[in-house]
């Protein structure tokens, strides 16, 4: 029977990940099969785009209605069906194709289909986030090796330290996979899919397993934390039984910033890829640029691992979690935070503590992006006008409460959760005490038109800082030599060109 797939009643679909070790031949098979995926990939977005070419062509020189070139469907049915027909005569699959699994064209059929629905859907304003251009051709040398095994022989070896997959054989992994062969004889899970990925020097295959899981109880289901999210401190953590926790940033990456340096000065002295030229890299460039990304993908595995230890010790001790629905995007375009925000990895802390509260039962309350969290006291309830970033003290001037200005926020994210309403999803948009925002706390972001690139955008400003320079000047010399008065004021511009430089 087809249709959308359904999870059995008390499962859930959780992931596990492998680290393999293929020998050369099979090395070569994967990326083979990665390659293949890129190629269908790339035929899939040509052949969608070229109708939109030659209709564009077509109506250009008069041609309109049924006259013009059909539009050429992109769903994934249209796209195998039409694929199957030419890749035995297209003289770009026509000498290869049979070497490689059907899963491997499939992986980049579908993936050119969702990025033309994300496409559509983002054009149509029904897609979240920021918009989503055309979809373009993925590169060689650029292109991330995957590839998605969703039939066949799709297994894990009884030793414990293999994987069998479709076209590949068997494949030894790194580490025991035996945790997940347990699940699998005991006819607690069921594997779905595998996806083979080349990442961080080494390939790793990730299972996709329907599981049964039972929700685990937290250890105080009826209490409340709110998190604030900090780099002097990672986290900020006030429960609703009054209880201050700190959690302290690693730091990872500027604890390895010393060596990273010392290798990548050493990685630039060597003779390095120039794809310009055509240039090789050398035998000691390669072994040098390993040695350097070792380090990094050291940092960014101690990096997953605090985290998922810091989320998943919150997620089995409190029952309601209230987090900030925090700008990352923005937060990284402040050049003297941008390192130290990223190397925080708040927008992962975000997700993780969301889907580990949905696997325990548990509640997510976000609350609204302009909640002045750490303006607010959270003794009397009295904001601030202005707290600068470098204040690390909150004091209030209505009751003279001196606190730390990240417990201070924490704090009141615990309250919010009292105010929240049931089923709106936010913390503190119903029902919260209204308080004053005397510099307009609740404004939304202002964005740049997309009409006019940051380029003409500057252009735009210098050009209205030249007109406000030689008004001033023409001020000058049209001046009275009486005393000025209201009535003698002259603005910078005139009435409707103001600019406003801090939206472009």
């Amino acid at each position: 029977m087809g249709g959308k797939f359904r999870l059995r009643p008390g499962c859930v679909v959780q992931g596990y990940r492998f680290a393999v070790d293929p020998n050369a031949a099979q090395e070569q098979a994967l990326r083979s099969h990665c390659g293949g995926a890129r190629a269908a990939y790339n035929w899939a977005v040509s052949w969608v785009t070229a109708s939109w070419g030659q209709r564009t062509a077509e109506a250009s020189y008069g041609i309109d209605g049924d006259g013009l070139t059909p539009w050429r469907s992109w769903s994934l049915p249209t796209l195998r069906k039409e694929f199957n027909r030419i890749k035995t005569t297209d003289p770009r699959f026509a000498g290869w194709w049979q070497e490689n699994s059907k899963e491997a064209y499939n992986t980049g059929l579908a993936n050119a289909a969702a990025a033309f629905d994300n496409y559509a859907k983002s054009k149509q304003g029904r897609r979240k986030g920021q918009r989503v251009g055309v979809p373009r051709r993925k590169a060689k040398r650029k292109a991330r090796l995957a590839c998605r095994f969703t039939t066949g022989t799709i297994r894990i070896e009884q030793d414990g330290r293999h994987v069998t997959l479709p076209r590949l054989g068997t494949i030894r992994t790194h580490e025991r996979t035996a945790k997940l062969l347990a699940r699998v004889q005991a006819g607690t899970a069921r594997i779905l899919s595998a996806t083979v990925r080349h990442e961080r020097g080494r390939w790793f295959v990730s299972f996709q397993v329907e599981t049964a899981r039972d929700i685990t109880r937290v250890a105080r289901p009826d209490a409340v934390v709110g998190i604030d999210l900090g780099i002097k401190h990672l986290a900020v953590l006030a429960d609703s039984d009054g209880e201050i926790r700190y959690e302290p940033n690693p730091q990872h990456l500027d604890v390895m910033l010393k060596v990273l340096r010392f290798h990548s000065r050493r990685v630039s002295r060597r003779q390095g890829p120039d794809c310009r030229t055509g240039q090789k890299p050398s035998k000691r460039w390669e072994k040098a640029n390993h040695e350097r990304n070792k380090l990094h993908h050291k940092v960014a595995d101690l990096r997953t691992d605090a985290l998922h230890k810091l989320t998943t010790r919150v997620r089995a001790e409190y029952g309601t979690v209230v987090i900030e629905d925090l700008n990352v995007a923005g937060m990284l375009r402040n050049r003297p935070l941008a390192r130290r925000v990223a190397d925080a990895g708040f927008g992962e802390i975000r997700r993780q503590l969301t889907y580990k509260g949905r696997r325990n039962g548990c509640r997510t309350l976000v609350a609204d992006r302009w909640y002045p969290s750490s303006k607010t006291c959270s003794n009397c309830g009295a904001v601030k006008a202005k707290l600068p970033l470098h204040v690390r003290v909150f004091t209030c001037n209505a009751c003279g409460l001196v606190l730390d200005r990240d417990e201070n926020a924490a704090r009141n994210l615990v309250a919010l959760a009292a105010a929240r309403t049931t089923g709106t999803g936010v913390a503190g948009d119903q029902d919260a005490p209204r308080v004053s925002k005397p510099r307009g706390a609740d404004r939304k972001t202002r964005r740049q038109r997309p009409d006019r690139t940051p380029a003409e955008a500057g252009g735009q400003v210098a050009q209205a800082c030249r007109k406000r320079d030689r008004r001033k000047r023409e001020t000058v010399v049209r001046t009275p030599k009486h005393t000025p008065c209201c009535d003698d004021t002259v603005t910078d511009l005139p009435d409707g060109n103001a600019w406003d430089t801090e939206s472009l």
